[in-house]
């Protein structure tokens, strides 16, 4: 969740590849904070407990992310998470919403990963 300097709070989805404003100001957000539907997608309670239970702990600066974001058909499951530092999820998650951003949905992709 990002606040910015007008008081709209963004947020900030790396496995859907987006960054968009969910609350125009501070009593929005709270209304929002009681929408239990919100609330079950922001924590992804069930998912974070299995990457707790089956992953290195998460160390400072680090957080879960998926290895083939949702957006490009990745699943939701502890074979696709792993961990990275919060900057570099988010870099990739802009550069991949930068090249597939004029794609129609359903649109084919090919990844190709460098080493």
């Amino acid at each position: 969740m990002i606040n910015d300097i007008h008081g709209k709070y963004w947020r900030l989805c790396p496995e859907d590849v987006y960054c968009k404003v969910i609350a125009e100001n501070r009593d929005e957000l709270d209304a929002l904070s009681t929408n239990q539907e919100f609330l079950a997608d922001w924590y992804m309670q069930a998912l974070a407990e299995t990457a707790k239970d089956k992953l290195d702990p998460l160390e400072e600066g680090r957080k879960y992310y998926l290895v083939i974001p949702n957006v490009l058909g990745g699943e939701y499951g502890i074979s696709n998470i792993k961990t990275a530092p919060l900057v570099e999820i988010i870099q990739l998650s802009g550069d991949i919403r930068r090249q597939i951003k004029d794609l129609p949905d359903g649109a084919q992709v090919k990844l190709k990963v460098i080493d």
